[in-house]
């Protein structure tokens, strides 16, 4: 029996017509739902029933109640409007009962009684049906009976009603029988164990996640749907490797069954927003033209051609390769000479994004490598978050100060460090939070660093080491002259007051001024300082109302900044006995270094003070040997070793200092006093001395040759095996410094003790090095 509603004046026209007539009408389905056509036999499906009028009733709203019994199938060929109602031309599809049922049939029929019992006692929906399932035994009627009481969607249902066959009904609806009663028993499985483990917390749980799937049904899903349903669109649309879509798509479908107000929930919807943002196939096309790579380069930076050059053949490498492996390099050099910048700088030549992470003072190795989720607050490394910032897959990334990474109970970063800046190890460099490996190797890794004695050898043995020395005395006018005076007029307002009437200037001479008399560094981040400082002092003029200087004058400068700061390294006014000039590195710069050596009656003592070194202290003492050994062919009375006390002192005691470079410097001293031969104030030196009397090589050969030509000393003695290094000096210094290399004390003390080199003005060549003659 079927109750039906009548609302269309055509369809209850047709009605009463049939009230009238044999009581039986046709039920149809529509397909189509278009009344502006005329209904046809395309609209509708092939399949109708017929039905008989049990009963009807008019209602005063026009509306028309009426009862249906189904009849029988009935197949559809014509659809009609044959005056104001519809007609629809038939054919009736009687149900065949066969005379004897095979066995197959008969246990078809059996197992579709026997699963709707089992429904029956789990389904109280089911239940009302039993009894008249089991008194049936027509497959047909069977089949339409339980399908009637089973909960069937659309798309289950016309099937079983258009299959005309009984059998293939029956076997049809047996199916999805079964599949319905699995459903619904492992439900009741899943109620009873929740019944009986269900805490307050998780009941709660359950009736939230209820009244959610009620919400969708009737269509009014939360924000918390909307954002899931965000996701795992941003998921399939994402170019992640099988592996980590994989493990993303797990997560996000743990995500759909946790409670949006669960912290299990939070970390989860984290995790996969963290999944989802990362450029796993993201990357920027590399500018790979070189000519306009040098010239970026050479705009924002003034020299440094060894690590230019180091760059433009990388970019000639990407020219000729494909898929080449990100460089790992290395800038060591002193604070201020530009190494975070000049990374920048290759970033813009390649055209790649720019990433900066600084790892000075970590001691945690979470801060690379991520932590795990389980812990409260966790997130990715500093390597994963600055890729999330740069949306690249191949940016430059610069991990600054890796030289001060620490280490404690929490690990060691510099560790982890050794797989990340591994092109062999980071295409699967894996971070603790994501859990999933991530392909680092197309990151161009650039660590900075202002000396390597406290990087792991290990560490050290994977990044390709590129040396920036400090800055001379004309590079630092040159950077101010083209960099730091138009930047620092331009912030400090100074752009919109000048015109013609006001001028402002900052001349040559002055910058010089301003870098011997206050700064001493060997980059020049403190000169960016005392420039700003000048013109902070200018644009306070001009808020005043008061006259501008036309000109910046060291006159000006000093009325500004005070008396200068720094007096400038001078040789000494006339050679000394005892007191030579030797030359030290210090992280700002080479400096001179006076030597100083007194003897005085004693008994062969010999006294180090001005707070030296260890290894300092052992130079000394090395030279001193080598000097009693080498007492005659030196013109020294051995005897007088007992005679004496030697005294060496380095002024400037508050002063920490060490090192084996001094050794010659000592040991030409002390030739000075035993022999009463005065030193030249023209010669300053280096090198390492043996007790054999021979020089070894040192370093920081050029920042000590640019204090020498500071303080205005033309000559300056190196070892031999330092003589290569000539190649890369600045052509300027090579110019105004004589370069002497030397194999022995002997050497130097000749040359030292000569009185022909007192005003020694000589130049020196790479192609012919002047060598001075003994």
């Amino acid at each position: 029996m079927i109750p039906v509603t009548l609302f269309d004046s055509p369809h209850v026209r047709g009605v009463n017509a049939a009230l009238k007539g044999a009581k039986e009408i046709i039920l149809v389905n529509q397909i189509a739902d278009d009344h502006n056509e005329a209904l046809t036999a395309d609209h509708v499906l092939p399949v109708a029933v017929v039905c008989r009028i049990v009963n009807s009733m008019h209602m005063p709203s026009s509306e028309l109640r009426i009862r249906l019994q189904v009849l029988s199938r009935a197949k559809v060929h014509k659809v009609t409007q044959s005056g104001t109602y519809p007609r629809v031309q038939i054919t009736r599809l009687a149900n065949n009962h066969p005379q004897k049922l095979s066995r197959e049939q008969q246990k078809l029929i059996s197992s579709v009684q026997n699963k709707f019992t089992q429904l029956s006692q789990i389904d109280e929906n089911a239940s009302a049906y039993e009894l008249m399932v089991q008194d049936t035994y027509e497959p047909g009627e069977l089949a339409d009976l339980v399908a009637m009481a089973l909960p069937l969607e659309y798309k289950d249902a016309e099937p079983i009603y258009l299959e005309c066959d009984a059998f293939k009904r029956l076997d049809a609806v047996a199916k999805i029988l079964a599949s319905h009663l699995d459903l619904v028993s492992i439900r009741e499985r899943i109620s009873d164990r929740a019944r009986k483990e269900l805490t307050k917390s998780e009941h709660e749980t359950l009736l939230r996640e209820q009244i959610r799937q009620i919400q969708a049904e009737l269509g009014e899903e939360t924000d918390d749907t909307d954002e899931l349903e965000t996701l795992e669109q941003q998921l399939k649309k994402s170019k992640m490797p099988p592996a980590v879509k994989t493990e993303a798509t797990k997560q996000l479908r743990r995500l759909k069954q946790l409670h949006p107000d669960t912290s299990e929930a939070a970390l989860a919807r984290t995790y996969i927003d963290w999944m989802v943002d990362l450029p796993w196939a993201t990357r920027t096309k590399d500018s790979l033209d070189v000519k306009t790579a040098r010239q970026i380069l050479d705009e924002d930076h003034y020299g440094l051609e060894k690590t230019k050059e180091r760059i433009l053949d990388c970019l000639a490498v990407g020219r000729l390769k494909k898929n080449m492996r990100g460089p790992i390099l290395l800038f060591v050099g002193p604070p201020g000479v530009g190494k975070t910048s000049l990374g920048r700088s290759i970033a813009r030549a390649l055209g790649r994004k720019f990433v900066r992470a600084s790892v000075g003072g970590l001691r945690d190795e979470a801060e690379i490598r991520g932590h795990r989720r389980t812990y409260v607050g966790a997130l990715p490394g500093r390597i994963i978050q600055g890729l999330k910032t740069a949306q690249s897959k191949n940016p430059v990334f610069i991990l600054d100060e890796i030289d001060k990474i620490g280490s404690d109970f929490r690990g060691d970063p510099a560790s982890v460090l050794l797989e990340v800046l591994d092109p062999a190890q980071n295409a699967n460099f894996e971070d603790h939070y994501l859990n999933v490996p991530f392909d680092l190797s197309e990151v161009m890794f650039i660590a900075t660093a202002n000396v390597t004695d406290n990087i792991p050898s290990a560490l050290l043995d994977r990044m390709e080491i590129i040396e920036i020395p400090g800055y001379t005395a004309e590079e630092k006018i040159e950077i101010a002259k083209r960099y730091i005076v138009p930047r620092e007029r331009s912030e400090n307002g100074l752009d919109k007051i000048i015109d013609g009437k006001h001028d402002f200037q900052i001349p040559e001479k002055s910058i010089q001024f301003v870098i011997e008399g206050y700064t001493r560094e060997s980059g020049v981040r403190e000169l960016t300082r005392t420039i700003s400082s000048i013109c902070r002092k200018v644009a306070r003029l001009a808020a005043e109302g008061q006259d501008l200087p036309r000109t910046i004058t060291p006159q000006v400068i000093e009325k500004f900044l005070g008396p200068v700061m720094f007096i400038a390294d001078r040789k000494l006014k006339d050679p000394q006995v005892g007191v030579v000039t030797g030359l030290a590195w210090t992280p700002v710069g080479g400096e001179i270094l006076t030597i100083e050596v007194s003897s005085t009656p004693g008994k062969g003592q010999l006294s180090l003070t001005g707070q030296l070194g260890e290894v300092m202290r052992e130079s000394a003492m090395a030279a001193l040997t080598y000097v009693q050994a080498s007492a005659e062919e030196l013109g020294i009375n051995p005897e007088i070793f007992e005679k004496v006390n030697l005294h060496v002192h380095v002024p400037h005691g508050a002063i920490p200092k060490d090192g084996p470079s001094a050794g010659t410097a000592i040991a030409t001293a002390l030739v000075s006093v035993l022999t009463g031969k005065p030193i030249s104030n023209n010669i300053a030196m280096t090198g390492e001395v043996t007790l054999r009397g021979n020089v070894l090589a040192v370093g920081g050969v050029r920042e000590k040759a640019l204090a020498a030509l500071r303080a205005d000393i033309p000559v300056v003695i190196i070892p031999e095996d330092n003589k290569r290094e000539l190649v890369e000096y600045p052509e300027y210094l090579k110019s105004k410094v004589t370069f002497v290399p030397v194999k022995t004390v002997t050497e130097v003390i000749k040359l030292a003790l000569s009185e022909q080199v007192h005003n020694l003005t000589e130049t020196v060549h790479v192609s012919k090095p002047t060598i001075l003659k003994k």
